[in-house]
């Protein structure tokens, strides 16, 4: 009789949890990335040759990558915080399209001007701070991303980490990519790959533990 008491009193202290919703959450973090993308480019950012740029090989090779990049790992990464659902398929067809990516930039026409040595072309002292302005700009997608993943029931947690890592550094790097002022696709995969890889990795080793707190 007590055990009933007890566990209608616990019952009635229980309040209605709120459904996941794939497409509301998909929402909030296409609204949060449109915020940052509208903040960075209110703030003069962009690089001042963009209108010539846009209109390059290069510059769409660099653009569509990323975006397709980013809406392949925001999209399994959302979905994988379901118990029900793996991350797996989504992250072999980002291992294709980022290697699909990979290849195009290799024989992508090179922008605007890249030529000279191959420690020239890669620059490492610029190219050192785009990949830690990747990192910073990733940071808001990141976030959120771990945010829903610890609110969800994900029980592929690495799988999912991974996906929430090339999900914030693949849009650090779209974001950074339109004050980029490199032209080099060798650039571009070097640099952009590390500062994404270092998101990941971190991502990886964080969130599994943080989402089981």
């Amino acid at each position: 009789m007590l055990n009933d008491v007890f566990l209608d009193e616990l019952a009635s202290s229980l309040t209605p949890v709120r459904r996941r919703s794939v497409r509301r959450e998909t929402g909030m973090l296409v609204g949060l990335g449109a915020l940052e993308l509208a903040l960075f480019l209110g703030i003069g950012a962009m690089r001042p040759d963009m209108g010539q740029a846009i209109g390059l090989p290069f510059m769409w090779w660099k653009l569509g990558s990323l975006a397709l990049i980013v809406a392949i790992s925001v999209h399994t990464a959302v979905r994988s915080f379901s118990p029900t659902v793996s991350p797996r398929p989504g992250l072999i067809l980002l291992t294709g399209v980022i290697g699909l990516a990979a290849i195009m930039g290799a024989v992508v026409s090179p922008g605007l001007s890249a030529g000279g040595t191959i420690l020239e072309r890669l620059s490492p002292a610029h190219g050192l701070v785009c990949m830690a302005a990747i990192v910073v700009l990733s940071l808001p997608m990141l976030g959120m991303l771990a945010i829903l993943m610890r609110r969800g029931a994900s029980t592929h947690a690495e799988g999912s980490a991974l996906a929430v890592g090339v999900a914030g550094g693949s849009w650090g790097a779209f974001v950074f990519a339109f004050c980029c002022p490199a032209n080099d696709p060798l650039y571009v995969l070097i640099w952009y790959c590390a500062g994404c890889a270092a998101v990941t990795l971190t991502s990886r080793l964080i969130l599994p533990k943080y989402s089981t707190l």
